[in-house]
């Protein structure tokens, strides 16, 4: 049964938000129209980058606990994986936004873009010779910056609580996939490619990296989200 270890995280991470997608209060469904193409769109360049890394060596996937379907170098949990880890993250999102309407995070949006992007670079550019941290960090300040321009604080205070939430079932899912109660990991990090600093099992990049995932489906989410509420009102 070890095989299905890597489907049953992905499954666990889809399970709640699933069921509560119809609950009559956060009516998470509703908001499929513009989630499902973040989803997409935020997906498609994480697998590229995912396939990238793969081939370079930065991590592995241990055959053990995976059931032996691939995609390319992927295995197919993986793949599942830039879907559904999104569409939880959002749901959290969504479920802060309903129970505490007041934006309380909004005051330290620009310092923390002003305090993290800086920060980001600096140590991407230092550390030029691991690629996860490198490539992530950099990644992760341009994301963030990006949308900072783009949108201003508009959002990003929500996400950052959204953010802060999301770092418990992170740590939790990302931890057994990086052997905290297991024998071996499932996902074998390259420890020559990141600083090799961990939060039990987890790499810190890992935070970063699931912080561009989160923000860059968030972007796309709001920006067809509101859209479609200016196509409504003028309708």
């Amino acid at each position: 049964m070890e095989k299905f270890l890597y489907l049953a995280v992905d499954l666990f991470a889809l399970s709640y938000p699933l069921a509560q997608s119809f609950e009559h209060r956060i009516k998470y469904s509703s908001q499929w129209g513009a989630l499902f193409p973040a989803l997409l769109i935020t997906g498609i360049f994480f697998v590229i980058w995912d396939i990238w890394f793969t081939h370079l060596g930065v991590w592995e996937f241990n055959p053990r606990y995976l059931i032996g379907v691939y995609l390319g170098n992927l295995p197919l949990e993986e793949w599942l994986f830039f879907l559904i880890i999104p569409f939880a993250c959002v749901f959290i999102y969504e479920v802060l936004i309903y129970f505490f309407p007041k934006d309380h995070f909004r005051p330290v949006a620009k310092p923390f873009v002003y305090v993290l992007v800086p920060l980001l670079l600096g140590l991407g550019i230092l550390h030029l010779d691991k690629w996860y941290t490198s490539v992530n960090f950099i990644i992760g300040a341009i994301s963030l910056l990006g949308h900072y321009l783009y949108f201003g604080d508009r959002y990003l205070g929500r996400f950052i609580f959204a953010y802060l939430i999301h770092l418990i079932p992170l740590f939790l899912c990302n931890g057994v996939l990086t052997g905290g109660l297991t024998e071996e990991p499932v996902v074998i990090y390259n420890n020559a490619e990141n600083l090799g600093i961990r939060i039990w099992t987890v790499p810190i990049e890992d935070t970063i990296y699931s912080m561009t995932l989160f923000l860059l489906n968030i972007s796309i989410f709001e920006k067809i989200r509101s859209r479609k509420t200016i196509t409504t009102l003028s309708s």
